[in-house]
């Protein structure tokens, strides 16, 4: 049913939601949806940051005694 939209039918889409929403409205949900998206990539970035962390810290030293003792 949707397959054969094309370029005229998402332009009159386009026209209708501006239309009845307004410009200040669209533009304030798409700022929303803006700050969303850059919470979500901090989220993330957060939790890859954690997870090395955690993985750094269970690193453990596999160097023989007796190469510790020489240094």
């Amino acid at each position: 049913m949707l397959n054969n939209i094309g370029l005229p039918g998402i332009l009159l889409i386009a026209i209708v939601v501006l239309v009845l929403f307004g410009r200040g409205k669209i533009s304030n949900l798409m700022g929303e949806v803006g700050k969303g998206i850059t919470a979500f990539k901090k989220g993330v970035s957060d939790g890859s940051k954690d997870i090395e962390d955690d993985k750094a810290d269970k690193a453990r030293d596999v160097t023989p005694e007796d190469e510790k003792t020489k240094v």
